[in-house]
């Protein structure tokens, strides 16, 4: 599974280029994905995450990491996050 399916199904999208002779070349269009540190406060520690910005800002929305972590349902997060989640929950922050 691919870095952007992880946390928010993101996908690339798939299209046609269409010349003005009606061409058609097939395109793909892929999320605008970046590597980042997000610091989680209540652990004291940076947590590296591969991330589109489309899903960075809804993490910022929610209030961070943990709490977009602890709001995420946890079959759809992949293992490293499922695996901060049973930390977060077993400190008590659920």
């Amino acid at each position: 599974m691919g870095a952007n399916r992880e946390i928010a199904g993101k996908r690339r999208l798939r299209g046609n280029r269409v010349s003005h002779a009606n061409n058609k070349t097939i395109h793909y269009q892929r999320p605008n994905t970046q590597e980042r540190r997000l610091f989680v406060p209540e652990l004291g520690l940076y947590h590296r995450v591969r991330v589109a910005m489309s899903t960075l800002k809804t993490i910022d929305k929610l209030g961070g990491l943990t709490s977009f972590v602890l709001h995420s349902d946890p079959v759809k997060l992949p293992p490293k996050l499922r695996q901060l989640r049973r930390v977060l929950v077993k400190k008590g922050l659920h």
